[in-house]
């Protein structure tokens, strides 16, 4: 039986754990944070942590398909706690979604406020057997000492050594793995690292009669310097956010709660969303980056015995929601090598993992990279007045694409599976005859379809909010 520590009991360490415990494994969980979950997550439980834990979350279609697949009692658990299943495609007004099809259920998610699912899940990893150790903070990398390509066997603690044939590092965006690897005399890691850009206000909600507000459109939704998320979460909760450019420096007033509802009262898609009790002040998350980390460099492992999963692999722009999706695939990932090739072979191991992600999570990543890039920059034209127009003709399909799904049932599927992170860019457009439908309908459209206020008339609503 492989002993097998992970580092992180978040999102991406729980499932990691249900999945190779499932598998005959070993798992021990380190946590750092002291507190189990509350029997009231969201009032009670805090995560210090864990940056976003109180900030908006949406699970994608994709998620939630792997979690029942791989996961069933999990899935169950999620549900158990309150989770809101919603689907964006039956959802939408039937004027924009057209007659049901089949296959419209694959749309199908959960969705509930990270305090709310992390809780679930920490249940049903312990229902399943998995040991889960909180307030237990690691220090370093216990290794073999043979340099330069040493194996990890364990982890320091404030409280000693742990042991462990195999450590998974699930420690988020904050993983310090790297720093520990270079302490023990290992070669840097390979790491690609820009600013996201990006700076989100957010808000949450909760409905006075328990239901959510009609979605009328897509859930998230650009518009003329920033766009706008509308969220479903849990228990009649809901989110809104608005994501704009760090460096837009007049819409800094939205992390006030008079000036943030002004501008989104001016969202027609969005102002319902408004009406209800806000349980949150506007959260300001700032300062993100999109990063990813390989740990087989020049053809060589840097260390053998660790692995990193999740966002500590690699960590995106959150607004697109696939930070929970990118972590349950990577652990599919994993446990798929292992079962192929056992922790003995130390070295063949991490390369084979090393592969298998770049095959299968790191495009995933790419994708998700490209659309930061080139809607930043788009965000960024429009407050400079200087338009973006790149000559990215997968942008420019990308846009199309939004725009035609707004008038065509077909182009709104390609546009939901591609959002949902069911099928690829190339997968949808490969469907017969929906390229031209979509160059039809929306190569002309404006270059923000949805109604919504141009700069200046946002500029005006923050200024009035500020009176």
């Amino acid at each position: 039986m492989t002993t097998t520590t992970i580092l992180g009991a978040g999102l991406a360490g729980l499932t990691t754990a249900m999945m190779l415990h499932r598998d005959g494994h070993e798992v021990t969980v380190l946590e750092r944070d002291p507190a189990a979950p509350a029997d009231r997550p969201w009032d009670d439980w805090d995560r210090p942590g864990v940056s976003q834990f109180r900030l908006p979350h949406y699970l994608l279609p994709r998620w939630w398909a792997e979690l029942r697949a791989e996961l069933p009692d999990a899935a169950a658990a999620v549900q158990a706690a309150g989770a809101t299943v919603v689907n964006p495609l039956a959802a939408l007004p039937s004027d924009i979604r057209g007659p049901d099809r089949d296959g419209d259920d694959r749309f199908a998610t959960v969705t509930a406020r990270r305090p709310v699912l992390e809780a679930a899940l920490a249940s049903a990893a312990t229902a399943a057997g998995v040991g889960i150790r909180r307030g237990v903070r690691v220090t370093g990398v216990r290794t073999d000492g043979h340099l330069p390509v040493p194996r990890v066997t364990g982890v320091t603690t404030t409280g000693g050594t742990v042991s462990a044939d195999l450590v998974i590092d699930c420690g988020g965006r904050r993983s310090a793995l790297p720093a520990w690897l270079a302490a023990a005399g290992a070669r840097p890691v390979a790491e690609e690292r820009s600013d996201a850009g990006f700076v989100y206000y957010a808000r949450h909600f909760r409905s006075p009669h328990g239901r959510l507000p009609e979605i009328r459109s897509m859930l998230i939704q650009p518009y003329d310097s920033l766009s706008v998320l509308t969220l479903p979460a849990d228990h009649g909760v809901w989110s809104v956010v608005l994501t704009t450019s760090g460096r837009d420096k007049a819409l800094r007033a939205l992390r006030e709660p008079a000036v943030w509802s002004a501008a989104v009262g001016r969202y027609p898609a969005a102002a319902a969303w408004l009406d209800a009790e806000p349980i949150t002040g506007v959260d300001v998350m700032a300062g993100l980056e999109d990063r990813l980390r390989r740990y087989v460099v020049d053809g060589r492992p840097v260390a053998t015995g660790v692995v990193a999963v999740g966002d500590a692999w690699a960590c995106t722009n959150p607004s697109l929601g696939r930070g929970a999706s990118f972590a349950i695939i990577h652990a599919r990932v994993l446990r798929d090598v292992l079962r192929e090739v056992g922790v003995a072979d130390h070295d063949k191991l991490v390369r084979r993992f090393d592969e298998a992600t770049a095959q299968v999570v790191e495009p995933l990543y790419r994708a998700t990279n490209f659309v930061d890039t080139h809607r930043l920059a788009e965000i960024e034209g429009d407050v400079s007045g200087v338009p973006y127009r790149p000559d990215d003709l997968r942008w420019l399909a990308s846009k199309a694409l939004f725009a035609a799904a707004l008038r065509d049932p077909a182009a709104l599927r390609g546009y939901l599976s591609i959002s949902s992170f069911l099928d690829t860019p190339d997968e949808v457009f490969a469907t017969p005859g929906l390229r031209d439908r979509v160059l039809a309908l929306g190569l002309s459209a404006p270059q923000y379809p949805l109604p919504g206020p141009s700069r200046a008339e946002l500029l005006d609503a923050v200024a009035g909010g500020t009176r």
